[in-house]
């Protein structure tokens, strides 16, 4: 019997994706077990200021890598949106399961949509993409930065804090809440976040046998959209100081990626976007950074 520990982040929608993931694993790989460690990160400590003013998203893995490098867990499942660009020496996203529904969901009190929402509302969101997004749409509504985790920022809107939030639809569906959504947002109206609705899954690059056991569960086609998603990251250095999204799709005729760039307060939006036959990993990633360096140059 082999035993497999993953470190996971505390939160509900942590736990809920981290358990899903274990359970597919052990059903793809007889004999296997998967045992747990819960690791409290920096930004769940720290919930009182936006990511962008205490060092970004990567303070949600931070701490996850470490148990890797000291050999506490074998694996470590992160939401790959929060995944900075540069990988510690010594750890590799070894898996990349199937991707959720990696769109955006707009929520109200009262049942009303993004474009019925009356002037001066307020929404509640920290994202400088999502602010972005709801400024080209709706310039008439008030942004409040809402930080928290999904319950906290459901709570606040059920409150009265805002009159709407923004959320992924990913995590809405892994904890089984999507009936909450009053609203999918078409990615022409708020396009994804480099990675939303990913999981990445983490390892020591050199423990062979973890790769072989988390290997099934890879699903070569989201690697290839989330790499080229992630090679416009690279491009444009984003973190979540910069308001910045990649949608990369599968059609009939290969990849579709669409990527967006804006200045922190919302302004000078620039959008481009490449379809190219279906690539590797490898060359969705350069098909990213041209896409990412058009930006810049935009």
């Amino acid at each position: 019997m082999t035993r497999l520990t993953l470190a996971t982040r505390r939160s509900a929608l942590a736990l809920a994706q981290s358990r899903a993931f274990a359970r597919a694993l052990v059903e793809a790989s007889p004999g296997l077990e998967v045992g747990e460690l819960e690791v409290v990160t920096s930004g769940d400590k720290i919930t009182d200021r936006p990511l962008q003013e205490v060092g970004g998203k990567g303070l949600f893995v931070k701490e996850l890598e470490e148990a890797l490098l000291d050999g506490r867990a074998h694996f470590a499942v992160h939401s790959y949106k929060d995944v900075p660009a540069v990988i510690p020496d010594g750890l590799v996203i070894t898996c990349v399961p199937r991707r959720e529904d990696p769109r955006d969901v707009f929520i109200t009190r009262t049942g009303a949509t993004l474009a019925e929402l009356p002037a001066g509302a307020r929404v509640g969101t920290s994202s400088l993409r999502r602010a972005a997004a709801i400024g080209v749409a709706r310039p008439d509504l008030g942004i409040l930065p809402l930080r928290g985790n999904v319950d906290t920022r459901l709570r606040k809107l059920e409150e009265g804090q805002v009159d709407a939030i923004v959320l992924a639809l990913a995590g809405l569906k892994r904890l089984g809440l999507e009936r909450r959504a009053t609203e999918i947002l078409d990615p022409t109206v708020m396009l994804p976040a480099i990675g939303q609705g990913a999981l990445g899954i983490e390892c020591r690059e050199a423990d062979e046998e973890t790769r072989r056991a988390l290997a099934p569960l890879d699903d070569p086609e989201t690697s290839v959209r989330v790499a080229a998603e992630r090679g416009v990251m690279v491009a444009l250095g984003a973190d979540c100081r910069t308001p910045v999204a990649a949608h990369a799709v599968r059609t009939d005729e290969g990849l579709w990626i669409r990527a967006m760039i804006a200045e922190v307060d919302g302004t000078r939006l620039r959008t481009g976007e490449r379809r190219v036959a279906w690539p590797s990993a490898a060359e969705a990633t350069r098909v990213g950074l041209d896409l990412g360096q058009e930006l810049l140059r935009a």
